[in-house]
């Protein structure tokens, strides 16, 4: 049932949904893949925020609810009592949607932000929750009558689906892997061999030297995408370079004392990539790389070394890493199911050398019933237990930053703002750019 296509919830076909409800009625999570389950046993949570013109009340969140589950069916899942693909009852929706009046909208969104565990503390419920902040007496001097914010478990939910929503389309997933593009034996057998062991050792590792649950925040920042958009061409560098140098920089902070590394801050990114292959997750559309930054004091050389470093990464073969990750969420999801034990509490506060996880969601732009009186800037983010993590989430004007991360980095995240109006004062040297490197900061 692994791969069960909930592409046919759109068609309500009686037969799929009858045997996805079979599947389900013993273990809520029997049609969940590795990556998905690998998540949810992590409880790793993600959350989409905005203002919105409208007035929300109980009744209209609730219908809100109804036509995302519509257009997302594997909101669905997951929970005891689940019938995936069918809508839900009315007594369901009141319990996981939520309407508050405020006065102002003062220090929203970061002050809803947080890790969203209370949505996985009710197993009879869905997996997600869905709620509106009412200014009292009405639209502000801006027009904002209301912000809303939707949290889900990351196992049900990524930012494509995300973009996908915010433009009132269709977010089912269907089978995600090409089962025709098959990778070679000797690929295969590589990746599977690098996730097992990598399991075994991660979980070693990390009941050995996981570190204590550390102070914990969220803060966001808005930019506009034209000042990104200008600064990179006048660096010679892709956007996304641009981003990823701006949060490393500021957060690892000046001088000899680093808040990271002073030699080097190990990432995890992600993108998309519709080169599909059969050892790509059935769920998943995202592929997630890895990545070394050399840290240089000076931001325009070390801005020009991580777009050096991205470019060298994704002219080798991407899949690598992807296959060795669903490898090992695979052998930790066996390895539970004989001894449910393990990997223990302590492996998900065990990052592997990961500083910084940094997610670039596709862009949001508002189309449609679902979205309709949404204003910018549009927030994304994503908790995952001791990881640090900045999700970047471009709409038509803006660029958001949600960093989710130890308390003690949110200190230097006003400091990407500061460094951006530095390197927009100071005059550097041209550096002609790469033909990719133009399309893409286009």
């Amino acid at each position: 049932m692994k791969s069960f296509s909930s592409s046919s919830f759109a068609g309500q076909q009686a037969e799929p949904l009858d045997l996805a409800h079979a599947a389900v009625s013993h273990n809520p999570q029997a049609l969940f893949t590795d990556f998905q389950w690998f998540l949810y046993q992590g409880q790793d949570t993600v959350f989409f925020t905005a203002f919105s013109k409208t007035s929300f009340d109980q009744d209209g969140l609730g219908n809100l609810v109804a036509e995302m589950v519509a257009l997302a069916p594997q909101l669905t899942h997951g929970f005891t009592g689940a019938r995936p693909g069918h809508p839900f009852p009315k007594h369901i929706l009141d319990a996981i949607t939520s309407v508050e009046l405020v006065d102002e909208f003062d220090g929203y969104p970061d002050k809803w932000l947080g890790k969203s565990q209370d949505i996985l503390e009710q197993n009879d419920l869905p997996l997600f929750r869905v709620m509106a902040a009412v200014r009292r007496n009405g639209p502000d001097a801006q027009g904002r009558a209301s912000v809303i914010q939707v949290r889900s478990s990351h196992a049900l939910l990524e930012g494509s689906d995300s973009a996908l929503l915010t433009r009132s389309q269709s977010a089912s997933h269907g089978t995600m892997s090409d089962k025709a593009n098959k990778l070679s034996l000797g690929a295969r057998l590589k990746g599977v061999l690098n996730g097992g062991f990598t399991a075994i050792t991660y979980i070693i590792l990390a009941n050995l030297l996981a570190s204590p649950e550390k102070p914990w925040g969220f803060k966001t920042l808005a930019l506009k995408r034209h000042r990104l958009r200008l600064l990179a061409n006048k660096l010679g560098v892709r956007q996304r370079s641009l981003l990823f140098a701006l949060v490393t920089h500021a957060l690892n902070g000046e001088g000899d004392e680093k808040a990271m590394s002073r030699k080097v801050i190990g990432a995890a990114y992600t993108m998309l990539d519709t080169k599909r292959n059969d050892a790509d997750d059935d769920f998943f559309r995202v592929r997630a790389l890895e990545a070394k930054f050399a840290v240089i004091e000076d931001f325009v050389d070390y801005v020009r070394a991580v777009d050096d470093t991205v470019a060298a990464i994704e002219q080798k073969d991407i899949t690598k890493f992807q296959v060795m990750m669903n490898a090992m969420f695979k052998a930790l999801r066996g390895i539970n199911r004989v001894l449910p034990a393990l990997p223990g509490k302590r492996f998900w506060r065990f990052n592997g050398g990961i500083h910084v996880v940094l997610t670039l969601v596709p862009p949001h732009r508002t189309y449609g019933p679902m979205t309709h009186g949404m204003v910018e800037p549009i927030y994304c983010g994503a908790w995952h237990s001791a990881t640090n993590i900045v999700t970047f989430c471009p709409s038509r004007e803006y660029v958001t930053l949600s960093f989710s991360m130890e308390t003690r980095h949110l200190a230097n995240v006003h400091k990407v703002e500061a460094l951006l109006d530095d390197m927009e004062r100071r005059a550097v040297t041209p550096r002609k750019m790469p033909a990719s490197v133009a399309c893409s900061s286009s």
